[in-house]
């Protein structure tokens, strides 16, 4: 995992070397990159003097490269901690829902966040404690230091620790591959990303939905942040200018995600 971080840097660094002023690389989480990559191309059809490269690696690695100065951009899906925040500045892009889903032949429709709570501690093992049909329950997880996990962590979780069993996907597609071809699956991934493939169940009665997350009925809500590392200046404040606008934010709504400010 160390040889992996430190050869993304190498490229991330690489990039940089071969950029220009016009160009800048936004990396970080996986979960942000697709509505990002979408966020570059509006972008650049009106800058087209400037470039945005998109990257993934994760949160917590979008959060070192633009403390380093690999990166000019950060992305992250979760809040930051103290010590990370340090000498970066922080911008709410949108807002995402985690949303909890099954297999589409699941019975199972609405789930308390306490079931969920323990069915990724380990408490919970057959969906007939769930109202389902008889058979265990395969919990698919995100890897450490990803925004996703340490949203759920937060969100869902509290104070328990996920079971070291649980199945473990690398992206928020990898987990809904997993799902959608196994019935007795059941992850988490963002709200944006969710499709015909598999079925998001409802928390405490609430559907995940954007407009259940604008109404602020549906719980397991999270940020999009971008980041910079003091404040952003040149190029890089056009960018940020643009997707805090009311074009870039309808960009990121039409894609499913809620406008930074309700």
């Amino acid at each position: 995992m160390v040889l992996a971080a430190a050869g993304l840097a190498g490229v991330l660094l690489c990039s940089c070397g071969r950029g220009t002023s016009e160009q800048i690389l936004l990396v970080g989480s996986t979960s942000v990159q697709p509505f990002a990559e979408k966020l570059a191309h509006a972008f650049h059809a009106a800058h087209a003097n400037i470039r945005v490269d998109v990257q993934g690696g994760g949160s917590a690695a979008g959060i070192r490269l633009v403390r380093d100065g690999a990166a000019q951009v950060g992305a992250s899906s979760r809040h930051l901690s103290a010590a990370e925040q340090e000498g970066l500045s922080t911008f709410l892009i949108a807002r995402d829902g985690i949303a909890v889903i099954v297999h589409r032949s699941n019975p199972v429709e609405d789930l308390a966040p306490e079931q969920i709570r323990a069915i990724f501690g380990g408490e919970i093992t057959d969906w007939a404690s769930l109202g389902g049909t008889s058979g265990p329950v395969h919990a698919v997880t995100r890897e450490d230091g990803s925004g996703t996990r340490g949203a759920f962590e937060e969100l869902v979780m509290g104070e328990e620790t996920i079971d070291a069993r649980c199945l473990v996907g690398s992206s928020n597609g990898t987990v809904r591959e997993m799902v959608s071809g196994d019935p007795g699956a059941i992850g988490y991934i963002s709200l944006g990303l969710v499709d015909e493939r598999i079925k998001a169940v409802r928390i405490a009665g609430h559907s995940a939905t954007h407009e259940e997350i604008v109404s602020g009925g549906y719980p397991f809500v999270r940020p999009f942040l971008f980041l910079t590392k003091g404040e952003p200046a040149g190029h890089v404040k056009i960018f940020l200018d643009y997707v805090l606008s009311p074009d870039g934010q309808a960009v990121l709504e039409k894609a499913g995600l809620a406008r930074a400010q309700p």
